[in-house]
């Protein structure tokens, strides 16, 4: 039997065969299409998506229920001592606090991590986990860790559209057709539990200018500065197309001068807010293995 079981959500981008290989468990998050529940990565793949959201269909994310969390708990305690979960932050979502709440029966033996992350920084925390499991860590020790190094990640994301900000109530109609009239394209920062407008654009060459540099900024302020690189994780993350991801990547890489970076799809529980075409870069700084 085994110390320490590590467990996320599909919101870290890892899928269900990669789960497999990692040796994790990935709970999927369930999404509401036209009354219907669906699954991600189980019987929701990534182009039925945007398929959907693209059709103009009404699509709502929802909290994995109680039953199957509990359940995937109790399994995984069959086999380990106790198990770390990672859920996808709690500012996007009532997720980790009921995960919070739920584990309280489990008198320790299940520690859930409020680490406010997402995507490829989310993934990135369920790596470090993985590492300091490995490394002998207790599962409370690995989430007392992972809280502590929380603030050191950002994430900037740039929009195609301003339309689905307007459908989810978190733009007026009048700034969405201004904006919209304008070719405006907002450029929204994730920091802790928010997801806030960061800046405004006006071309993509614009919006990707705003990024690198306030990446950089980030780096330079919060993360040791470009010095500091080869302790620093690059990565990037899509909705729908990964093209102007991989050209922002590029551009990275002549910037800073990073050797890799990892791309995944974006979190599709972001994506019901930001639509298809968006894109992002994130840094997090690499933590210590103790």
């Amino acid at each position: 039997m085994k110390s320490v079981s590590i467990m996320t959500d599909s919101n870290s981008g890892i899928t269900q065969s990669q789960a497999q290989e990692l040796g994790i468990t990935v709970v999927p998050m369930p999404f509401l299409i036209d009354g219907e529940t669906y699954y991600e990565d189980v019987n929701l793949t990534q182009a039925d998506f945007y398929e959907r959201l693209k059709g103009d269909v009404a699509i709502s994310t929802s909290q994995p229920s109680v039953e199957d969390v509990c359940s995937r708990w109790d399994a995984a305690l069959k086999e380990s001592d106790s198990v770390v979960y990672i859920p996808m932050l709690s500012g996007l979502s009532g997720s980790c606090q009921t995960a919070m709440m739920l584990a309280q029966d489990y008198h320790g033996k299940v520690q859930v991590v409020n680490n406010q992350r997402i995507s490829v920084t989310q993934r990135r925390s369920v790596l470090d986990a993985l590492d300091l499991a490995a490394a002998g860590h207790s599962a409370e020790k690995i989430r007392e860790i992972l809280e502590r190094e929380k603030f050191h990640s950002t994430i900037y994301i740039t929009l195609s559209t301003l339309y689905y900000l307007k459908k989810g109530g978190r733009l007026t109609p009048a700034a969405a057709a201004l904006g919209t009239a304008l070719r405006l394209k907002p450029v929204l920062q994730i920091q802790g539990e928010r997801l806030d407008t960061f800046s405004i654009a006006r071309t993509v060459r614009q919006g990707e200018d705003k990024m690198l540099n306030a990446l950089e900024q980030d780096i330079n302020n919060r993360f040791g500065g470009m010095d500091n690189l080869d302790n620093i994780h690059i990565d990037l993350a899509y909705t729908d197309d990964c093209s102007m991801a991989q050209h922002l990547a590029e551009r990275a890489q002549e910037r800073f001068g990073i050797r890799e970076y990892h791309m995944d799809p974006l979190s599709l529980s972001v994506a019901c807010h930001i639509g298809p075409g968006a894109y992002a870069i994130t840094a997090t700084l690499k933590t210590p293995k103790e």
